[in-house]
């Protein structure tokens, strides 16, 4: 009887814990592994840049941004659509004068062919039965026909080459993570309420409680599912949403009026549990051994 124990090597199974941990060993095929906390960014950190905001932004998906993070990424998007525009009216312009330039060719090949045809007949007259009749060349590099032909030896000029061909650019620009389209106008300012502990002397960085619910007094975290008030910025924690906003559908700290739009639910970074994150798992992929 075999021994159960991490070292058993008389199984004539190849199991699936031994295939992975071989595989692992390897350097080879594709590895999936399980993302930690630690690999996961945090509830106020930027979506770009993954580090805490100066200035917050959020969109109406609940993706947090730094202000300047998002300017640069919009600029740079309508600086590549200016680019990109510039090359479609070049190309466009190149379609026309080539599509000019072949209709006065045709042109001239008619007139070319009209003239031959009546200095045809009026010199068939004027020819003996006798004389054998003059006939063009057969051979394709007369008449600088030579030029028209591909190269065998330059790749772009193959007969089986495509020129690439430039599509109509799309001025939007959109959300570098949900892909839906981002105005700035639609950037709403987060307004963060601090944790007030007088004796904590660190930096608000070097905190770990940084911000709270000013509504609650509940400290704000990855675990902690939050929303962002439209009208006034504030953010608060879903439980204050659900148990006194949507009461009365009141501002708590305004009184004014809201509606269920003006709600937005943020985008939270991660704990490391299925039950708080959608994706945990990453895949690195290797070279394939082949046989």
């Amino acid at each position: 009887m075999t021994r159960h124990a991490r070292n058993c090597t008389a199984g004539a199974v190849y199991t699936y814990h031994e295939k992975k941990k071989d595989a692992a060993a390897s350097g080879y095929g594709t590895q999936s592994e399980r993302v930690g906390k630690d690999s996961v960014k945090n509830y106020d950190d930027c979506s770009l840049t993954l580090q805490p905001c100066r200035n917050p932004v959020v969109t109406k998906e609940g993706y947090l941004f730094d202000k300047e993070a998002i300017l640069e990424y919009v600029i740079s998007k309508k600086t590549e659509y200016a680019r990109k525009l510039k090359l479609y009216e070049k190309q466009l312009k190149k379609d026309a004068n080539e599509k000019n330039e072949l209709a006065a060719a045709e042109k001239e090949a008619n007139l070319i062919k009209f003239m031959n045809r009546e200095k045809n007949i009026t010199s068939a007259g004027k020819q003996s039965g006798n004389e054998p009749s003059t006939s063009t060349s057969v051979s394709n590099v007369a008449n600088g026909t030579n030029k028209q032909l591909p190269s065998f030896w330059v790749p772009a000029m193959l007969p089986d080459a495509k020129i690439s061909r430039v599509e109509k650019p799309d001025p939007t620009v959109y959300c570098p993570i949900s892909g839906r389209p981002l105005k700035m106008k639609d950037l709403i300012e987060v307004k963060w309420t601090l944790v007030k502990d007088s004796d904590d002397k660190k930096s608000l960085i070097a905190k770990e409680n940084r911000y709270m619910c000013p509504v609650t007094h509940d400290i704000l975290s990855n675990a902690i599912p939050c929303a962002v008030i439209r009208t006034t910025g504030d953010v608060v924690t879903m439980e204050c949403v659900e148990k006194i906003i949507k009461k009365d559908w009141l501002h708590p700290l305004t009184g004014d009026k809201l509606k269920e739009k003006d709600i937005i639910p943020m985008q939270r970074g991660g704990t490391g549990y299925a039950l708080t994150n959608q994706n945990l798992e990453g895949k690195n992929e290797r070279p394939v051994l082949q046989a």
